[in-house]
C-alpha cells in the first residue's frame, strides 16, 4: 500500500531543502519525479540523486510567480510522463522575516504570489490537465506550523500557510468527486537554507526545544513517512486533512519565539 512503484510526481521547489528531500523520498518509494526550480543549473544534484536510485528525474524551470511559467512546466512534466502525473508535491515557498510594522507592500506580494497563489496555480493546471481527466491524483500542499499559530515577525508568511490550510479544504471538496485527494503536511521546525540563521543562535535553540514535546527540532528524514503515506493508496480515504510532523509544538498554547538577531 505504501509503494510507488510505476506512479509519477513533480515536486516544485526541489534544488535544496525540504523540496530536495521530497523528491528523493518519492524516488526510494519508486516514483519517477519531475523537479523543478527557478534555473535547471540548481537542479543539477537533485536529479544526480534520483537517478542514483534508479529512478527518472526531469528538471523543469519553474518560477510559481509567474503563471506562464506554470503553464509550461506543467505542460512539460506530462508531457515527458506521456499525461499521467499522480502526484504533485506543492512545496515551493520563501519568506521574509520582519517585524509587521516594516513589512513592506513588495514583501507581501513575494510571499502570498509565491506560497499562496503559486500553490493554487500549479495544483489547478495540473489537476485539470493530468489528474482530473484519469480519474485520480494526489496533491500534497506544503504549509507549516503557521498553519496552525502565529508567530512575531513572519506576519505575511503565517497568512499564506494559513491561505494554504482553507485552500486544500476548499480544493478537497472541490476534486474529491474527480478521485483526486489533496491534503496538507505541515512540518514543524527544521532548519532549512531559509531559516538557517536562527539555527545559529544556541540560545534560540535551546529556547525552541524546551517547547517541542520530542524536545528536538526536525531532522531529515522525520517527514519521510507522512509524505509516502499522503502520496500512497494508503490514504485513499483521507482528504482535506492538514498533518502536523512537528514534534508536538502545536499540543498546546504557543507564545511567540523570540526573533533572532539580524545577521551583520
Amino acid at each position: 500500500m505504501f509503494s510507488l512503484t510505476g506512479k509519477t510526481a513533480f515536486v516544485s521547489g526541489a534544488s535544496r531543502g525540504l523540496g530536495q528531500g521530497f523528491a528523493l523520498t518519492l524516488a526510494r518509494a519508486g516514483a519517477d519525479v519531475a523537479v523543478t526550480s527557478r534555473t535547471l543549473d540548481s537542479l543539477h544534484d537533485t536529479v544526480a540523486a534520483i537517478e542514483a536510485l534508479g529512478r527518472r528525474a526531469v528538471p523543469l524551470v519553474l518560477d510559481v510567480r509567474d503563471h506562464a511559467s506554470i503553464q509550461a512546466a506543467s505542460a512539460a512534466a506530462l508531457d515527458a510522463f506521456d499525461g499521467t502525473l499522480d502526484i504533485l508535491v506543492n512545496n515551493a515557498g520563501c519568506n521574509v522575516r520582519k517585524p509587521a510594522t516594516e513589512v513592506t507592500w513588495d514583501d507581501w506580494n513575494l510571499i502570498l504570489d509565491t506560497n499562496l497563489r503559486g500553490v493554487f496555480f500549479l495544483a489547478q493546471a495540473l489537476a485539470r490537465d493530468g489528474m482530473i481527466p484519469r480519474g485520480r491524483g494526489r496533491i500534497i500542499n506544503i504549509g507549516s506550523v503557521t498553519c496552525h499559530a502565529g508567530y512575531a515577525g513572519l506576519a505575511p508568511y503565517g497568512a499564506s500557510r494559513g491561505g494554504v490550510k482553507q485552500l486544500t479544504m476548499s480544493l478537497a471538496h472541490d476534486w474529491g468527486h474527480h478521485g483526486l485527494t489533496v491534503n496538507c503536511l505541515a512540518p514543524g521546525w527544521f532548519r532549512t537554507a531559509q531559516n538557517r540563521v536562527m539555527y545559529d543562535d544556541a540560545a534560540w535553540v535551546d529556547y525552541l526545544c524546551e517547547r517541542i514535546p520530542l524536545g528536538r527540532p526536525g531532522a531529515p528524514g522525520d517527514l519521510d513517512g507522512a509524505l509516502v503515506f499522503l502520496a500512497s493508496d494508503a490514504s485513499a480515504y483521507i482528504t482535506g486533512q492538514t498533518l502536523y510532523v512537528d514534534g508536538g509544538i502545536t499540543v498546546g498554547a504557543v507564545r511567540a519565539l523570540p526573533r533572532p538577531t539580524p545577521p551583520a
